[in-house]
């Protein structure tokens, strides 16, 4: 299966507490609830699109229960109907029971098994510290990055302060009428380095 994420995050690459201003107080976060404001009917489409493409979820235990208290009751929509029909997979190695319908936990060390199946799309949403490792692990092939034109100054980001580096081919890019600019990339191996005179 072709392994995607879609983060949304902000201008400085907050990705934290993006759904309201309680959904996530860790590390003394307070700045929740930053999405809303930013978003329009053209990210909501593209959102939509991405879910209802997928063969199967994969999150990281933090987004997989929030996840399934929002849309695990959930009937109607795009995105309730695609999450709650398809396969999810949580890499946990602390969860030991999967009360969302057709969950499975996996160990992270098992990831590379899953998206070697056969398939469409094996996605990941959200899901910071899985994702961190996915990338670490060169197991992503393609990013949707959804950036709203806000500055948190606080929170947790996508990308760590020292990690891998990677480089990335665009592979789409647009804006929407608010302001959110809507990246698609593929990695592809490490970056060059070069001085900027040559």
């Amino acid at each position: 299966m072709k392994l995607t994420t879609t983060t949304m995050l902000t201008l400085d690459g907050v990705m934290q507490g993006l759904g309201a201003p309680d959904e996530d107080r860790r590390g003394g976060f307070e700045r929740g609830g930053w999405q809303a404001p930013t978003w329009d009917d053209e990210a909501g489409t593209f959102l939509n699109q991405v879910y209802e493409r997928a063969d199967a979820y994969l999150f990281g235990r933090w987004t997989y229960e929030v996840f399934a208290r929002h849309w695990g009751p959930m009937t109607a929509g795009p995105i309730a109907i695609a999450l709650n029909s398809k396969p999810k997979y949580v890499a946990s190695t602390t969860l030991t029971e999967a009360k969302w319908p057709t969950t499975t936990i996996l160990p992270t060390d098992l990831i590379a098994n899953l998206k070697a199946r056969p398939g469409g799309e094996l996605q990941v949403h959200g899901s910071g510290t899985l994702l961190r490792w996915l990338l670490a692990n060169e197991l992503i092939d393609e990013m949707n990055l959804l950036i709203s034109p806000v500055i948190l100054g606080q929170g947790t980001r996508l990308f760590p302060d020292t990690g891998p580096d990677l480089a990335l081919d665009l592979v789409e890019s647009r804006s929407t009428p608010k302001g959110i600019t809507i990246q698609t990339y593929r990695p592809n191996g490490r970056p060059q380095y070069a001085r900027a005179d040559a």
